[in-house]
């Protein structure tokens, strides 16, 4: 079993030790960092970037050819980690002996500890992992960041451990939406300023949205609230995909209730919990932002989007694409024309 200790809070020095023990190619630039693995013991790659104000990113996209522990641990103050496992498993435990918590695909974990316990992650051997850390460093945020303090004092007040504890975790229940934001990082190909600033909102949403997941989740538990399996999620996200793929079908919660297998009171909730909408909503939703993609990429007159899109009445759709964008589409369509002509 190989293991790396890790005893920095600086993310260049957490990726210089990375290359040190295992290997590979480091890319850096200007507050990011890309390590390339392909050896005897790992695969892929992990990237990582950091914020001024004490906030940094880190994915790992990787399979280790043997069983491997991270081990984490700060001499003075340990920040509060704010995990999603996109694909694959992984384990987290405060210290190699702790109890283990298995964080599974579409999960979020929350950890945070004293300076006297390790945050260790355990990798297993020949598994594919994608799994996503948000380090908070609350006891180092810049003070005349009036944002920043509110953010410090409720991640004190929530995640720091209790009077008479040294240890916090929380492993929450399934979430497809941050995977959403996950691969919208992953698709970023600015480069520059316009990267790290998009890089940092994509990461506070995702920082936000583990936080309220764990709000949401105490509640739930408050008020015996059920939660889908994890089969379920997978079944409401490739059903949501077939939407977004396949607009122009004139869908019923009966049909999409036989296709998914799930029962309508299933496809409700499911619906709701991952993307706030109900199904009919989510469906509007997603022929509306189809149609104005169609308005700027293609020839296509109104009436034609229209049609494409699964609607029929051309008056409907005007209502409820004003509702989203504030503007009719026909207003719309000119205003790209006009912008392509300027250009």
């Amino acid at each position: 079993m190989k293991i790396v200790y890790l005893k920095t809070n600086n993310i260049a020095n957490i990726f210089n030790q990375l290359q040190q023990d295992l290997g590979g190619k480091l890319k850096i630039r200007p507050q990011e960092y890309c390590l390339e693995l392909n050896n005897n013991l790992v695969s892929g790659v992990i990237s990582g970037v950091s914020f001024k104000n004490n906030i940094s990113f880190m994915e790992y996209d990787i399979v280790f050819k043997e069983d491997m522990l991270l081990i984490n641990n700060m001499p003075i103050t340990n920040p509060i980690h704010f995990m999603y496992c996109a694909k694959g498993r992984i384990s987290h435990s405060f210290g190699i002996k702790g109890e283990k918590r298995l964080l599974n695909q579409f999960q979020t974990g929350i950890f945070s500890c004293d300076p006297s316990q390790d945050t260790t992650l355990f990798f297993r051997k020949n598994e594919v992992v994608k799994l996503s850390n948000i380090m908070v460093d609350t006891h180092e945020l810049d003070q005349d960041d009036e944002n920043t303090d509110l953010l410090r004092n409720q991640l004190l007040k929530t995640f720091l451990p209790k009077p008479g504890q040294n240890i916090f975790a929380y492993i929450g229940s399934y979430n497809l939406k941050i995977a959403e934001k996950i691969q919208q990082l992953g698709a970023i190909t600015q480069k520059g300023l316009v990267r790290n600033l998009l890089i940092k909102g994509i990461v506070h949403v995702i920082l936000a949205m583990e936080i309220q997941q764990h709000k949401e989740d105490r509640k739930n538990a408050k008020n015996n609230f059920g939660s889908l399996t994890k089969d379920e999620m997978d079944d409401i996200k490739e059903l949501s995909n077939f939407i977004k793929n396949y607009p122009e079908i004139q869908y019923s919660l009966k049909y999409l209730s036989k296709k998914s297998g799930l029962s309508p009171a299933k496809l409700q909730e499911g619906f709701k919990l991952l993307f706030d909408r109900t199904v009919t909503d989510y469906i509007r939703n997603v022929r509306v932002e189809t149609a104005e993609h169609l308005i700027k990429t293609t020839d296509l007159n109104i009436s034609e989007i229209v049609y494409s899109v699964g609607l029929t009445s051309r008056s409907y759709f005007s209502k409820i694409f004003k509702e989203k964008y504030n503007c009719s589409p026909k207003h719309y369509q000119d205003h790209q024309n006009s912008v392509a002509v300027t250009a």
